[in-house]
């Protein structure tokens, strides 16, 4: 996929849009040696080795929905990613529609697949 390192920090909410992006991130990251992925609720709380973790790499925000909570918890901290995805206008443009908060069910896969596309093209 790239030479470089990149970090996925995807949404960390209890939403099904919230569970897609942490698939997308996490099926991203086996798929690449290149590929790290930022723990939101770490870096929201400040934790000591995420401090430099979030500036070591360009960054790519996966937000669940308009929320942007990605990106609002990385601005104070210096941080602007990237790009940033909003898996709310991706699942638009596809017409599908994630429906549970844990578990991913064939409407659910279709979105991960949807999102991933999209991620692709961001990181290539």
């Amino acid at each position: 996929m790239t030479k470089n390192k990149i970090a996925l920090a995807a949404c960390s909410g209890m939403s099904p849009n919230g569970l897609i992006t942490r698939v997308v991130a996490d099926d991203t990251v086996k798929e690449s040696d290149n590929i790290i992925s930022i723990c939101m609720g770490a870096t929201s709380a400040d934790k000591e080795g995420f401090r430099g973790l979030i500036k070591k790499y360009p960054i790519i925000a996966i937000n669940g929905c308009d929320g942007e909570c990605v990106n609002k918890i990385l601005a104070p901290r210096g941080v602007k990613p990237k790009t940033t995805i909003n898996v709310l206008e991706v699942l638009k443009e596809e017409n599908l529609q994630a429906s549970d908060v844990s578990r991913l069910d064939e409407e659910g896969e279709k979105c991960v697949w949807a999102v991933k596309k999209k991620l692709k093209l961001e990181i290539e």
